[in-house]
């Protein structure tokens, strides 16, 4: 089945506007924990293939820092959150206040990885909220888990199950900067949303996609 099929633009800004509601969410939540004005955006939601998320990421080899979650409730499934090295490093940098913070030393900072964490909780729980709200689904994250690796591989535990019925993922761009500052502070990454098979078709129906 191509779910593909049954996406039209109107679903996908739905989907925009829901991704919107939990970053105005998690931008509180960030505010609250830096001690400084957070603002969040969602640019955009698209309906991608396996070969075009890839390329979002820059390639399955690309090192990435992700955050990876499964997703429990009326809806299953796996959701991950992409940052580039040098994002994820500068806003953890800004984070915990320490310049010399770097994911790719070894062993990487005990404190860095915890704030790493923190932003995962705070961004994954914020998103779903939203889509349970809207929804009205029953839909609960389990706790992040991170990793720095190769995009390829992060992801690999994602598309075991959704890669049998369909090839497509439903990636939530997402751009998180400090007010008052220009689009340099900027750090952008991407959620990617892989709801189980049989999960796809409860979203879509809870959205009005017969």
């Amino acid at each position: 089945m191509n779910h593909n099929q049954k996406i039209t633009s109107l679903h996908l800004d739905v989907l925009k506007e829901i991704g919107n509601i939990g970053a105005a969410h998690a931008a509180t939540a960030l505010s609250d924990l830096l001690g400084k004005k957070i603002d969040m955006r969602v640019p955009k939601v698209e309906m991608v293939t396996f070969n075009d998320m890839m390329e979002l990421a820059g390639g399955a080899e690309k090192v990435v820092v992700g955050i990876f979650l499964r997703i429990e409730g009326d809806v299953e499934g796996s959701m991950f959150f992409i940052l580039p090295i040098k994002q994820a490093n500068r806003f953890i940098q800004h984070l915990i206040n320490d310049k010399n913070f770097d994911f790719s030393s070894n062993p990487i900072s005990e404190l860095g990885l915890s704030a790493m964490q923190e932003m995962g909780n705070i961004l994954s729980g914020s998103y779903l909220s939203a889509l349970s709200d809207f929804t009205r689904l029953k839909i609960y994250p389990t706790v992040p888990g991170l990793s720095v690796d190769m995009f390829g591989a992060i992801i690999s535990i994602g598309l075991i199950e959704i890669s049998e019925v369909s090839d497509n993922v439903i990636v939530i761009n997402t751009s998180i900067f400090e007010e008052g500052f220009d689009n340099s502070n900027e750090v952008r990454g991407h959620f990617f949303l892989l709801p189980d098979p049989e999960s796809f078709e409860s979203i879509f129906k809870a959205l009005g996609v017969s």
